[in-house]
């Protein structure tokens, strides 16, 4: 309702303008009510195009404008006086010529702009840009902050505005654990912001036809020529499928757990039972799981192990071997 009142407002203003202030006759009356009719149509020409529209129709205009002038220019410096008089003839056309023209082609043109962005970043990586995705997972993980300080990592990380926007998620969810979660990936985020050797660069950019997280940062990253950082089993498969390189976190640190070879014996502090009849568990240093044969009798103990097989797979190694006495 109320827009149709200022409608209404500006209709009777413009007349009572052009009386008052400009010619009080009725040719006023008309001209004045027929440019509050045209601003009123114009505005409902503006409603139904798209504000990113009519930025790109100004711009190209006012290019095409200044076009005008320096076309103008040109001529003049020629010096045919007969030439720019019959140029100076259609001065009003040709302004709106160029400025019709350059609103069209901004129009036509402006969404190119958006492959103009990837174009350019594909540049970026042929000439040695080396960047990086991060998912949620590696980013909640937290283990890439550590992989950064080494500076085993170079580039820069990129974190897409989505993932950022699932981590706030997170960390408003009503479930506790998620919550921890989400802000344990905010925290990490702080924390890889402080590192001025890593760069790291929030970017606004969606895949809208694509609904998973996961499946719009193997996308974007397949956009952008660059890798992926993940700890996520099942993205790693879809980035191999993609043909987009991706670092997984995990298989760098089975890639870094100490060696172990069969025949070789060692200490091991059995902690519980295992699953199958007179087994025990226990723990290398850095968290591989040693299952021992004939182990359970020493639980609570360290016993020498004498390793007879190692089973590595993406998701961990685990050792197997036989107690040999205690320790």
């Amino acid at each position: 309702m109320g827009i149709w009142i200022f409608r209404i407002l500006v209709i009777l203003a413009c007349p009572v303008l052009v009386y008052f202030q400009v010619s009080p006759t009725t040719t006023g009356l008309v001209v004045g009510t027929a440019v509050g009719l045209a601003i009123v149509i114009l505005e409902f020409l503006v409603a139904e195009i798209s504000l990113m529209t009519v930025i790109s129709g100004i711009l190209g205009a006012s290019c095409g404008i200044i076009v005008a002038k320096i076309v103008d220019y040109t001529v003049f410096q020629m010096g045919n006086d007969r030439l720019y008089h019959i140029w100076d003839q259609y001065a009003v056309l040709r302004y709106f010529a160029f400025g019709a023209l350059g609103m069209i082609i901004a129009i036509r043109k402006m969404p190119e702009l958006d492959d103009l962005d990837k174009d350019l970043r594909k540049l970026g990586k042929r000439r040695g840009a080396d960047m990086k995705v991060l998912d949620t997972s590696a980013i909640i993980d937290g283990r890439v902050v550590d992989v950064c300080e080494t500076r085993f990592l170079s580039g820069s990380l990129i974190v897409p505005r989505f993932v950022l926007a699932e981590l706030h998620h997170l960390a408003d969810s009503p479930d506790a654990l998620k919550r921890a979660r989400g802000r344990r990936g905010l925290d990490i985020l702080a924390r890889l912001q402080e590192n001025p050797e890593m760069p790291v660069r929030i970017l606004d950019k969606d895949v809208p036809e694509i609904p998973d997280v996961d499946g719009k940062v193997v996308r974007l990253a397949k956009d952008m020529g660059a890798k992926v950082v993940t700890t996520d089993f099942n993205l790693n498969k879809i980035a191999s499928l993609e043909g987009v390189v991706c670092l997984n976190v995990n298989d760098l640190g089975t890639a870094l757990k100490p060696v172990v070879l069969p025949g070789e014996s060692m200490p091991i502090f059995v902690m519980k039972e295992g699953k199958e009849r007179d087994q025990g568990i226990g723990y290398l240093d850095d968290g591989t799981m040693v299952v021992v044969e004939d182990g359970r009798r020493f639980i609570g103990k360290r016993v020498d192990v004498a390793v007879t097989s190692i089973l590595q797979n993406p998701s961990g190694r685990m050792v197997f071997g036989k107690a040999k006495g205690e320790k």
